[in-house]
């Protein structure tokens, strides 16, 4: 296990393996593995670093190298720490077992991939209602066919009105034709009457 400071991982990662590979080549190990293993705050500040980045590496190499190994990270700019253990009994799928840093790369690229997904649902939902949209001109036609309606109604309504004051009118106008017709028909009964008044009387002669 490998610490280096988080800064210098971030800002030239390449460097930093390779720092890594050269002093296992020197110490003509066989590396079977690198990768990082995580990226936290460290307990205490070391050359002034306050946070590091680990790399995880399996090598195969002479345990009389790891010495060797130690010195060279000691005099290593971009190295902090090494802690070398040995172990014998190690698989390939132990080997290749997610680390924190692997994890939590899979949980962003899932929750992307998921928000993707979601993006891509939405807009053929989106594309499906469409068509529904071309319906919007006539359903706005009913407001004005309403509206319409509403003033055929309305001259309806005036155009009774009217009738209404006409036949007032018309009512109002027959008393006095009535009252005409009855002066004019008092004045030829009178006509009518003095020619018989005015008949001389006829006297016999017995």
């Amino acid at each position: 296990m490998f610490l280096v400071d988080s800064a210098k991982a971030a800002s030239d990662w390449d460097g930093v393996n390779a720092a890594i590979k050269r002093i296992l080549n020197r110490a003509k190990a066989e590396i079977v593995s690198i990768r990082k293993w995580d990226d936290r705050r460290l307990a205490y500040d070391i050359k002034g670093t306050s946070r590091g980045t680990y790399l995880l590496c399996y090598f195969r190499a002479d345990g009389r190298q790891i010495q060797s190994i130690e010195k060279a990270v000691q005099l290593s700019e971009k190295i902090i720490r090494v802690l070398i253990l040995n172990t014998d009994q190690m698989t390939k799928e132990d080997i290749e077992k997610d680390t924190p840093a692997t994890k939590a790369e899979k949980e962003k690229e899932k929750a992307i991939s998921e928000q993707t997904r979601e993006t891509e649902v939405s807009r053929q939902s989106d594309q499906q209602e469409a068509p529904a949209a071309e319906d919007v001109p006539i359903t706005e036609q009913v407001p004005i066919l309403e509206e319409a309606q509403t003033i055929e109604d309305a001259l309806t309504a005036e155009d009774v009105e009217h009738a209404g004051e006409t036949e007032q009118a018309e009512e109002t106008e027959k008393p006095e034709e009535t009252e005409k017709t009855e002066v004019a028909g008092q004045a030829e009964g009178a006509v009518a009457e003095e020619p018989q008044e005015s008949k001389p009387k006829v006297v016999s002669d017995d």
